[in-house]
């Protein structure tokens, strides 16, 4: 589904993504672990268009992406759920899931349906539906967020630290909903620091530092590592 080969992402004369090749085939959970400052978020950007790769290429089903804007890589399929875990605060619920909608707003029929969809996997954004987003808690503001990104039937979700700053019974609860996302069939790129439970859920895994990939292998190999997670993941 997508394939990142050598890219490298710049910050001036700061290299935060050094030769990073990594993919993620269809209906695949794979997680990108590391430390903080080891170039995770930057590398999602790139894939999402919000960031121009200085070097390398992005492939999204056999097709040259590479440099292509954000709005077209939405169009193409690829969704990304910032860590910022931004709503519109001011408005419901279901208006912000609309909102996720917003290039598919002439297929009304099928974006009421992904409506559905969305409350049948989110139940708690059902009950709130009518709700001021700014009103919700952290734990449901992520879940708004996804479920937005989710509106806009993408071909790949990219999740960057979901469980950032929530309560481990929340975080629980948001990884059995990425859980759940996976089982239909979506493909998913999850960032992530709690490595425990990322490492729990996810097929294979990379591992990052300093901007590059010190580790690749599957998610049952990568967790048996001690060595790997006491030099890169903090545990």
């Amino acid at each position: 589904m997508i394939e990142v080969s050598g890219l490298e992402v710049r910050y001036g004369a700061v290299r935060a993504v050094r030769n990073v090749s990594l993919h993620v085939g269809q209906g695949e959970l794979v997680t990108v672990l590391g430390a903080n400052g080891a170039g995770k978020s930057s590398l999602l950007l790139a894939i999402a268009g919000a960031l121009t790769p200085s070097r390398g290429t992005l492939h999204l089903a056999k097709k040259d992406v590479t440099g292509y804007s954000p709005e077209r890589m939405v169009r193409l399929g690829v969704a990304m759920v910032p860590e910022t875990r931004d709503v519109f605060p001011d408005l419901t619920v279901s208006e912000n899931l609309r909102l996720g909608a917003y290039i598919r707003r002439a297929q009304t029929s099928a974006v009421n349906a992904d409506l559905q969809r969305m409350y049948t996997l989110f139940p708690l954004l059902k009950e709130r539906q009518q709700q001021a987003a700014g009103t919700l808690s952290g734990g449901e503001q992520q879940m708004l967020v996804i479920a937005r990104a989710m509106m806009c039937d993408p071909k790949i979700l990219l999740l960057d630290e979901p469980s950032l700053g929530l309560a481990p019974t929340i975080v629980n609860q948001i990884f059995e909903m990425i859980v759940e996302l996976k089982a239909t069939g979506i493909s998913i790129l999850l960032v992530e620091q709690n490595a425990t439970k990322a490492l729990q859920i996810a097929d294979r895994a990379y591992v990052m530092r300093l901007g590059e990939i010190a580790a690749q292998d599957s998610a049952a190999a990568i967790a048996e590592a001690s060595d790997l997670r006491a030099m890169y993941l903090g545990g």
